[in-house]
């Protein structure tokens, strides 16, 4: 299995188990850092993510990931939050956040920039709709590399 395909199936079989504790699975990551592998599972609520939360989802998903045998290698398991900055990965995401402020990186230029910064105007037909100092850009979903929230005090 692939970095990409463990991912994807971890997120296949945890979103359920999230959801069923009344929490949103923002994304799951496995990657190497350093010497050894990282399996990074992103959670959320709207009253904030708790200790308690990290703990029952981790216990749940490890006991899941053994009998599934999903990870082939040894990993270091983490639970959190995504953070202030969050990243946005869907059209629920960016729906949730309208009219906030955030940061986008394309895989492709388009009008020859790959970054972008603004406010979400909207999300429609898998496209996202930036309003960037009044003019509103329109980025197809697939095109966005990264997209985070931008912390505003």
């Amino acid at each position: 299995m692939t970095k990409a395909s463990i991912s994807q199936t971890v997120l296949e079989l945890v979103t359920p188990l999230v959801e069923e504790e009344g929490l949103e699975l923002v994304d799951v990551e496995y990657k190497k850092t350093g010497r050894e592998w990282t399996l990074r599972i992103l959670i959320d609520k709207a009253s904030g993510v708790t200790l308690d939360d990290c703990q029952k989802i981790s216990r749940k998903v490890e006991d899941l990931i053994d009998v599934e045998n999903l990870v082939p290698t040894r990993y270091v398991l983490e639970v959190s939050s995504p953070g202030l900055d969050r990243p946005l990965k869907n059209e629920r995401d960016f729906l949730r956040f309208v009219n906030k402020r955030i940061t986008v990186k394309t895989f492709s230029a388009i009008e020859n920039r790959k970054s972008f910064e603004g406010r979400i105007a909207g999300c429609e037909n898998q496209t996202l709709y930036l309003d960037d100092e009044g003019v509103v850009r329109e980025i197809p979903l697939k095109g966005i590399a990264q997209a985070r929230l931008i912390i505003e005090f």
